[in-house]
């Protein structure tokens, strides 16, 4: 019996783009593998998303991870790859897929986690019986490069934000694009985060429960600034915002992706004239290098961020709400107004 066409699983795929959670069977269905390969793999992704609680940006990290191995596969074996062929790779094997990688212009940190992926599914095939490979074990990762975040200036970031006011938008696109930089700037959010939010958060209030990596909680302070503009744009929004739609709305009025927001910061980058670095991501650093200039205590900041350190010198220890807000109100560039 023939499987899924590719062109139906994309369709299944992009449909569940639009949603909060990925599909974990089209996921599964997708990965150029045989039937054998392709039922253990979405038994993994069932277990990463149940067990271990993967966001579904990791799930679909590891099957976009997992299928660039299997296609890889697929022409070095001359066909589908199955279970049994995975447990009878040998380490040059494993390089040889490396060594493709290099060549198609990959970057370390990529490299690395293609095989971090790797290890993490022959270790549950180890657990479940299915597989006794140790030839991935005697792979070394790539040596990675310190990447440091690059924050922007005061300046800068208080410039992009008001830029987002000016742009030729319509004035609800401008004041959604206002808010959404104002909350990762203010708040310190990731974009998924921000993009996360509901109808349910509104109105905002003076604090907001975040679920962040590892599906782990967060209660952050929010300032006047960032409840004034995700309210100002609530009011001019067209399309209708229930309590289960997403907060930030395209054009047409589907939940707003994180490509579009990347989009919106290239754009104001480029008419300030400001370097590559600024992406929306280092809003979120900028928001924690700024707190500790400006005396924030570094363990209150690693709270806000919902990170497990800033420093891996630093241990990490909880910080009282109040010690919190009053630390944040104190030192927040975008609280003294």
């Amino acid at each position: 019996m023939a499987g899924p066409s590719r062109e139906g699983q994309n369709a299944r795929l992009k449909e569940k783009a639009e949603t909060d959670e990925p599909d974990l069977p089209a996921l599964a269905d997708a990965l150029p593998a045989a039937r054998d390969l392709r039922d253990i793999f979405l038994t993994w992704l069932e277990h990463l998303s149940g067990e271990k609680r993967a966001s579904p940006k990791t799930l679909e990290n590891y099957a976009r991870d997992l299928t660039r191995f299997c296609e890889f596969l697929s022409a070095h074996l001359g066909g589908a790859a199955s279970l049994k062929d995975l447990d009878q790779l040998t380490a040059a094997d494993f390089r040889a897929f490396l060594a493709q990688r290099r060549n198609d212009g990959i970057a370390s940190r990529s490299l690395a986690r293609n095989l971090s992926a790797l290890r993490m599914f022959y270790r549950f095939l180890e657990r479940e019986g299915l597989s006794g490979n140790q030839a991935l074990a005697r792979i070394r990762s790539p040596k990675l490069p310190s990447a440091l975040p690059k924050p922007l200036p005061v300046e800068a970031a208080r410039a992009l934000i008001e830029e987002a006011g000016k742009t030729p938008q319509e004035a609800w696109i401008r004041a959604r694009d206002g808010a959404l930089l104002t909350l990762l700037y203010g708040c310190g959010l990731r974009v998924s985060e921000a993009l996360s939010l509901t109808g349910a958060n509104l109105p905002l209030g003076n604090s907001l429960r975040i679920t962040g990596k590892g599906r782990k909680e967060r209660v952050l302070p929010v300032l006047p600034a960032a409840r004034e503009a995700v309210t100002a744009y609530a009011a001019l929004c067209p399309h209708p915002i229930g309590e289960e739609d997403a907060l930030f709305k395209s054009v047409r009025g589907k939940a707003l992706g994180p490509r579009q927001v990347q989009k919106l910061t290239e754009r104001l980058r480029l008419v300030l004239g400001l370097p590559g670095s600024v992406t929306p991501h280092a809003l979120r650093h900028s928001f924690a290098t700024h707190l500790l200039a400006a005396g924030g205590d570094l363990r209150a900041v690693q709270e806000l961020l919902g990170h497990a350190s800033l420093s891996t010198t630093q241990a990490y220890t909880a910080v009282e709400d109040a010690q919190l807000l009053a630390i944040y109100d104190k030192a927040h560039p975008r609280a003294r107004r």
